[in-house]
């Protein structure tokens, strides 16, 4: 008897198993559990009164209250059957829960086992803070952030933990009991860097830590991630910067260019890079770097129109060195964030991806306005006359999205998978805009959506991010022509219509973010979560909260 009530107490137990105001064992003196009551809301033993609580009273039951037919409760009777989850990946279980109220989410698993003190508080909360770090940093979704941050401090044994996530801000709250003070600790991020190598190497460890077959303590952890912060990106530099000028001359092909608007489109985009890497060393900021590495592939294509060589569409130079520079992870990383609710990082986010985009306008308008000073005379008509070359164009969207899989720092293994998703997206984008006269925008935003689709697949059955598979991919659906031409416009004082066609460009933009997001929440229809249909009636998240 005496070991099977050992073994009783030695179980965890939830916050409905004892009052809220017990204090936590090695707090306070024990109290016996017949001094407790049964529920903080239960008057003690001698405070009944000593007659019926007269109608109206606060205490009184509603004359049509009747036990039998009261509503059910929030939290079922079984409890979240969350032990059933185990077998889907680790995201989704955490999403689950942190949708959930903190007062009925089930008490954590001990996945990664404490030592006979507990578990270090101090250091479970910085190893979060510090894997959080990385992947906002790499430009991770903040619900992907917040839910690998629960995964970690929940594998080891911290409760009622809420973790925060804003553009350069990270927090995580922990409240060891109802009636101790919360312990708090947040980490601001400094830097900004795409490296999907890393980012991928953070999601295994966050994944190892979260797995119940995969023992690996606070030291081994740290080892890990120290080992990931200093790991070399597996590209050097000037792999990177011919990958830039192939990823250039691709996009000059693929809007109607030939061979020597190809080298003209790689040669410019690659001293592009290479001016950005200089004012990147001087200390300026990222705007001026747009700025400077858009100027180069402008400078090449009015050259080319200076030059007045017959059938050489130059301005496809200018087209594909914008292709290079547009900010689309960050869009759609913008775009994720506000449909998911983080409005704050949503904005900063939009608003980061404006100031770029208008670094790029200053750069490309100054250009212009000096070519057009010395006497080269642009058809702005020309820009959107682009030749249907179907296999040419599959071709040059293929190698277009390999090289842009190379900048983004992806590993080996993943560069063929996101290849081929690029290659589907143009297909579709091709088949709906070109051949069935589909307006582009709708026409993006369907390609977008089967890239995200694929994407998220593709990263479930790889326990990975997502972003891997789906940011390069859609790298051929980037509203370059349409851009160049708002400029163009503006250059040649054509004000409203220039105005208009950026607008234009704007709403590809976002029919691409919108696409990939649409793209990734419909792959959960074909993904169930075991038990997470019985324990929570639908997505909490997907309420309508209209406007309250």
């Amino acid at each position: 008897m005496a070991e099977a009530d050992g073994a009783e107490d030695s179980k965890p137990r939830s916050d409905e198993a004892h009052s809220a105001f017990t204090p936590p064992p090695g707090t306070g003196p024990e109290v016996p559990d017949d001094d407790q009551p049964t529920s903080e809301f239960v008057r003690p033993p001698g405070a009944e009164p000593a007659q019926p609580e007269p109608e109206g009273s606060a205490f009184a039951a509603p004359a049509t209250y009747s036990a039998a037919h009261s509503p059910p409760a929030y939290t079922p009777g079984q409890g979240f059957p969350v032990a059933q989850m185990k077998e889907s990946p680790w995201q989704d279980r955490m999403r689950t829960m942190l949708r959930m109220p903190v007062d009925v989410r089930p008490v954590p698993d001990l996945v990664q086992r404490p030592s006979e003190a507990g578990p270090a508080v101090g250091r479970v909360l910085d190893l979060t803070l510090r894997i959080g770090e990385l992947l906002l940093s790499g430009g991770e979704g903040s619900e992907d952030v917040e839910a690998a941050m629960f995964a970690v401090a929940r594998s080891y044994g911290l409760d009622r933990c809420e973790p925060t996530v804003t553009f350069t801000m990270l927090s995580i709250t922990h409240q060891p009991s109802l009636v101790d003070h919360p312990v708090s600790a947040s980490r601001t991020v400094r830097r900004r860097g795409t490296d999907y190598t890393r980012l991928a190497a953070v999601f295994r460890l966050v994944a190892d830590i979260s797995s119940p077959e995969t023992d690996i303590s606070l030291e081994e952890a740290y080892r890990r991630l120290a080992e990931i912060r200093r790991n070399r990106h597996p590209y050097p530099t000037w792999v990177l910067t011919a990958a830039a000028g192939l990823l250039a001359g691709a996009a000059s092909t693929l809007v109607g260019g030939g061979v020597l608007v190809f080298f003209a489109a790689a040669l410019g985009a690659v001293l592009g890079d290479r001016l950005a890497w200089l004012c990147a060393g001087r200390g300026l900021p990222e705007f001026y770097q747009f700025v400077a590495a858009a100027m180069p592939p402008a400078a090449f294509g009015v050259a080319l129109k200076l030059a007045e060589i017959e059938n050489i569409k130059a301005s496809a130079v200018i087209t594909g060195g914008l292709f290079a520079l547009l900010p689309g992870r960050a869009l759609v990383a913008a775009v994720q964030d506000g449909l998911t609710g983080f409005y704050i990082t949503a904005a900063a986010r939009l608003l980061e991806v404006m100031y770029l985009f208008i670094g790029i306008i200053m750069g490309v308008l100054v250009v212009l306005y000096l070519g057009l000073q010395l006497g080269a005379s642009p058809k702005p008509e020309e820009v959107l006359q682009i030749t249907q070359r179907p296999l040419v164009q599959i071709a040059a969207s293929m190698v277009l999205v390999f090289t842009f899989a190379i900048l983004l720092q992806q590993e080996r293994s993943t560069v063929w998978i996101v290849t081929l998703n690029g290659g589907v997206a143009w297909v579709t984008f091709g088949a709906l805009h070109y051949a069935g006269g589909i307006p582009p925008v709708p026409s993006t935003c369907i390609a977008a959506g089967l890239v995200g689709l694929f994407g998220q697949l593709f990263s479930r059955y790889r326990f990975a991010s997502a972003l891997p598979y789906v940011t390069a991919a859609i790298g051929p659906l980037l509203p370059g022509s349409a851009t160049y031409y708002g400029l163009l416009l503006i250059a040649e004082d054509r004000l409203n219509e220039g105005l208009g066609s950026l607008v234009n460009a704007a709403a590809i933009a976002l029919a691409i973010a919108i696409g990939v997001n649409l793209g990734s929440e419909t792959s959960r229809l074909f993904m169930r979560i075991p038990g997470a249909a019985s324990a929570v009636k639908g997505r909490a998240a997907a309420k309508r909260t209209r406007g309250y």
